[in-house]
């Protein structure tokens, strides 16, 4: 029997160096290497790893991490990194090894099929469930985010011209005209971006629920309205899945949309296309005519260009320019081109799972399956393969008819009956009250009944954004109060006199919180 107490070894965690060329992003950074040190890991780290991440050897030495040669973090318990490993990489890999990655399983069938040859278990950082509690582990989001920042910093570069408009001397500048095809969360950091720069930002998607956030950002949704929503039968396109992830829609929408981005080509200056299918090519959006009808000097960014592109002629990781002069650029890195925020961003996400996986901070790796989390993020386990998952069931929309439907079927029984009864025995007990009490009582209860229904319907139909400075000032009001507890002061009754002496402490709280307040709103707004 092994011994209870006996303190286990915390299993080592590798940070290496990414392999694929181009490639500046880090798997962690100093600041997430401080976390996996908490978790109990010892956290050793290949020299250079961070280099184009701007993060240093020295950096990572000091958070607490061993600096070491390749060799020696390979061969780690757990090994991080952002891109899927080659062939030469997973057989450095030791058995019962565990390795975090951007696998792209369902497009990458064979490299699961090899790391299965190994009795290693994987989780694939790109395989997140998109439920709620899985938010602070979804690397495509984060990824995602910058992606859709970078595109518009592209697009602006290759441009050549302001995104906002202008009137100065020398004449007048239109603002550009941008449309953005998928409004997740690369097209709302680049809708957000865009209009922050001052240009005309309008964005088409299947789920017309995004038109509030749309809107939020400063963009125009264009909607597509089907004749028939549900219809099975589906070709390219994207609409959302009950999983959380895209899925295909309708040929009708498609023909319809067709429409819309012909008609947007002729007219706006940029185009940036985010729309992805999870195991699929992606969707052809902007045809080889939609390009020909755009203006000379027009840009097109194509974020799907690593899985064939929604572009027609799209070259992934060039920028094509048209005979009609119109450039597509079709970057794979654009999270990339950001390393150092990109780095920290994947690095979190990393770290997030291994909180999951650490269930007692010490420093052991423990695999619960039974969490669809994890369950749906592995790919490999002890070198059999386990993807993919079952599905992971998403509420995507609540049962609200229903309940509504179940409201106004129990109310005519039990509501207006239950409120009767209610203002039925209130009304006995004023009027009892009434009955008995002085006379001063009766018109000082009038006085405080009209308080509270003019007080209501005043402060009810103003802003929201004016109750902090509308407050603030009216809380003045107290003095009043303080007024009249002053006058009470010094009563014959002592019990009178306390509550007196208590309702002016309390009431000038009030008054001066509310002005301090006021003030301090105010010197917000004022320079220096």
């Amino acid at each position: 029997m092994p011994d209870a107490t006996a303190v286990l070894t915390p299993l080592r965690v590798g940070v290496v160096a990414e392999s694929a060329p181009g490639e500046t992003r880090v798997a962690a950074t100093p600041k997430t290497v401080e976390q996996l040190i908490g978790l109990g890991y010892d956290v050793l780290v290949e020299a250079g790893a961070g280099s184009r991440s701007a993060f240093t050897d020295q950096a990572y030495a000091a958070s607490g991490a061993l600096v070491a040669e390749r060799a020696q973090v390979w061969d780690a318990d757990v090994v991080l990194k952002v891109n899927a490993p080659g062939a030469e990489e997973i057989a450095r890999l030791h058995d019962g090894a565990l390795l975090l990655a951007l696998i792209s399983p369902a497009l990458n069938p064979d490299l699961v099929d090899q790391l299965a040859g190994r009795r290693i278990t994987v989780l694939a950082m790109d395989a997140v469930p998109r439920i709620s509690r899985a938010q602070s582990l979804d690397v495509l989001s984060s990824m995602a985010n910058i992606a859709g920042y970078r595109a518009v910093v592209e697009a602006a570069n290759r441009f050549g011209r302001f995104f906002t408009g202008q009137v100065t001397a020398a004449g007048k500048v239109p603002p550009a005209k941008v449309l953005v095809a998928g409004a997740g969360v690369a097209g709302l950091a680049a809708i957000g971006t865009a209009s922050s720069l001052g240009a005309i930002v309008r964005a088409t998607d299947p789920r017309p629920e995004v038109a509030e956030q749309v809107a939020s950002l400063g963009g125009q949704y264009l909607g597509v309205l089907t004749r028939d929503a549900g219809s099975e039968d589906v070709s390219e396109g994207t609409v959302s899945g009950g999983d959380g992830y895209a899925r295909p829609t309708s040929a009708d929408y498609n023909r319809l949309a067709e429409q819309l981005y012909a008609e947007q080509a002729r007219d706006v200056d940029i185009i940036i296309t985010t729309a992805l299918i999870p195991g699929r090519p992606a969707p052809r959006l902007i045809t080889a005519e939609h390009i020909a009808a755009m203006s000379p000097g027009s840009v097109i960014v194509d974020m799907a260009a690593a899985q064939g592109g929604n572009v027609e002629g799209t070259r992934p990781g060039e920028v094509v320019v048209t005979a009609n002069g119109v450039s597509i650029i079709g970057y794979t890195d654009l999270a990339g081109r950001l390393p150092t925020q990109a780095s920290q961003l994947y690095g979190t996400n990393v770290v997030n799972l291994m909180r999951l996986l650490t269930p007692s901070k010490d420093g052991q790796v423990v695999l619960d399956f039974d969490d669809v989390v994890q369950r749906a993020m592995t790919v490999v386990r002890d070198g059999t393969k386990t993807w993919p998952p079952p599905p992971v069931p998403v509420a995507a929309t609540p049962a609200a008819p229903v309940a509504k439907r179940v409201a106004k079927e129990v109310k005519p029984e039990t509501g207006p009956g239950r409120l009767y009864a209610t203002v039925g025995v209130g009304g006995v007990l004023l009027f009892l009250l009434a009955a008995f009490a002085p006379a001063q009582f009766i018109g000082n209860l009038t006085v405080f009944a009209l308080a509270v229904v003019i007080g209501y319907y005043v402060i009810g139909n103003v802003h929201h954004a004016l109750h902090t400075p509308l407050m603030s000032v009216t809380n003045a009001i107290s003095g009043i109060i303080v007024l009249g507890a002053l006058l009470q002061i010094g009563h014959d009754n002592t019990l009178v006199t306390v509550l007196a002496t208590l309702a002016v402490f309390l009431a000038s709280i009030n008054v001066f919180g509310g002005f301090a307040v006021t003030r301090r709103m105010l010197s917000m707004f004022s320079k220096g």
